[in-house]
């Protein structure tokens, strides 16, 4: 790697330190609005000498002579979401006086909109803690990169290559060009979060932990400002609320910009939308229905509590209604496989994702019908279009990598001393991006606060190879990748 290069990654890291530094101010406007002028001070340093590091890194400017080939953006990538993580952890430590380990750890949740949390007493803790939190989920979930995508262009930078190398979204362009691609995500993402809040709010809300939770449950991220999550709130409509706000996130946000730029039916037509919707509909009445008849719940409140539950893993949210661990051994295995579907692709979701899921049974379907007819021909299609080879070489590498990456994160919490529902459930949430793990100690009644530091490091790497999908991150430690 050229030195021209590094300095041109450390200058556009330099703009991604300057914005963060920009965004610690609504955290402190809202601590001077609730008169918590105690925690202004830790925001404030953190927020200079963010400021500090980002300007020092593009000071110098921009390179003129360097330009970026498409394996350094694997290097941007990741390397953006680990410096960011670093500052970004700073006013936790600050505020909650907890050690680097855990803020890193909860920020590194935040911002892969995991959802796993070290923190506890949340109910009473300072509001601008609780806005950060909630603002490393909705920058995180997509405005990072959004920005990312819209700024690269103008260092001519080729912008989508970050994005598709973080997204596995292989839609087809929305137009012509992919900064103003970007423009309307940003503009539907702000859109979308202010309506979840409005709504949220109506429903029975505060302003502000609507507002927090719009931005969570939009950006399918998980933090709450209650230790109970959802289940702080009784009322039925903000449970409704919370899952048409989680869908909403699991979506393919090109296919949005389709809609409103005059193709009514993208959404409509789509199969992965149709599978994923209608995955969460008879998922939902299948396990509402046997709460029903296995608890004193009526049928609707069975229905609403399972489809908040459901919805929230399959989108790897991690909110929660109730300990649905307390349900039996039916419920917590059930659970544990929704860890692993996903929502769409193109969508703040993580997770395997349902085309994924749709693909390997188109694949199955065509295997078993040449099985029949070994001579026949037998396209394979998805959504109208041919599987082709890198489609199926792609989709067997990062299933591969990705079971083996949970597989190999277990055994090492394992080996740490975690029993073994704690070690495989927490390695599936985290690569996952779910949050919560199964289990007394990390299942949705607890937290990640009791593990050892080891445990927490590891959990931290699966966040983030899982958030950029395993291969972006494995490639950086391949000795070909650093040769010329």
């Amino acid at each position: 790697m050229s030195l021209a290069a590094i300095r041109l990654i450390g200058f556009i890291l330099g703009i991604f330190l300057i914005t963060l530094a920009i965004s610690m101010v609504i955290p402190m406007i809202t601590l001077v609005v609730y008169e918590r002028n105690d925690d202004l001070a830790a925001f404030l340093w953190s927020s200079l000498i963010t400021l500090i590091c980002g300007l020092l890194l593009v000071v110098r400017g921009r390179p003129d002579a360097g330009q970026l080939r498409p394996r350094d953006m694997y290097l941007l990538t990741t390397g953006s979401w680990v410096v960011v993580c670093t500052f970004a952890a700073l006013p936790m430590l600050f505020i909650t006086h907890i050690s680097y380990t855990d803020a890193f750890f909860e920020t590194m949740s935040g911002i892969t909109t995991t959802g796993s949390t070290v923190l506890s007493g949340l109910d009473t803790s300072s509001p601008g803690l609780l806005i950060w939190r909630s603002m490393l989920h909705w920058l995180g979930g997509i405005g990072f990169i959004g920005m990312a995508v819209a700024i690269l262009p103008l260092l001519r930078v080729g912008g989508m290559r970050l994005f598709q190398t973080e997204s596995s979204d292989w839609s087809e362009k929305i137009t012509p060009r992919s900064h103003v691609g970007a423009k309307y995500i940003l503009l539907l993402y702000c859109g979308l979060t202010g309506i979840g809040a409005l709504a949220l709010w109506f429903a029975g809300m505060t302003p502000f932990d609507a507002i927090n939770h719009a931005m969570s449950l939009i950006s399918t991220g998980g933090f709450s400002t209650s230790d109970a999550s959802l289940g702080h709130w009784t009322q039925p409509t903000i449970h409704w609320v919370a899952v048409a706000i989680m869908i909403l996130g699991s979506m393919p946000f090109t296919l949005y910009v389709a809609t409103l730029r005059g193709n009514r039916r993208a959404l409509i037509k789509d199969h992965q939308v149709r599978g994923f919707i209608g995955f969460l509909l008879v998922t939902s009445l299948a396990v509402g229905t046997w709460l029903h008849f296995h608890s004193d719940y009526g049928w609707w409140d069975a229905f609403r509590i399972v489809a908040v539950n459901v919805t929230s893993i399959v989108t790897t949210t991690g909110v929660a209604v109730g300990d649905y661990t307390l349900w039996g051994s039916f419920a917590v295995l059930l659970f544990f496989y929704l860890t692993f579907v996903g929502g769409c692709s193109g969508s703040t979701a993580g997770g395997l994702k349902i085309f994924r899921f749709q693909v390997a049974a188109a694949l199955l379907v065509s295997s078993l019908k040449q099985l029949i007819h070994p001579r026949a021909v037998i396209q394979k299609k998805y959504n109208g279009h041919p599987i082709d080879e890198e489609i199926v070489r792609s989709l067997l590498t990062f299933s591969f990598f990705f079971t083996i990456t949970i597989a190999v994160i277990a055994l090492g919490l394992a080996l740490i001393g975690l029993d073994w529902t704690t070690a495989l459930s927490g390695a599936a949430t985290a690569v996952c991006n779910v949050g919560p793990g199964l289990g007394t100690i990390i299942g949705p009644a607890g937290n990640f606060s009791s593990l050892p530091d080891a445990a927490k490091w590891l959990l931290t790497v699966g966040m983030l190879l899982g958030r950029l999908e395993i291969l972006t991150v494995l490639v950086l430690v391949t000795p070909v990748f650093w040769r010329y």
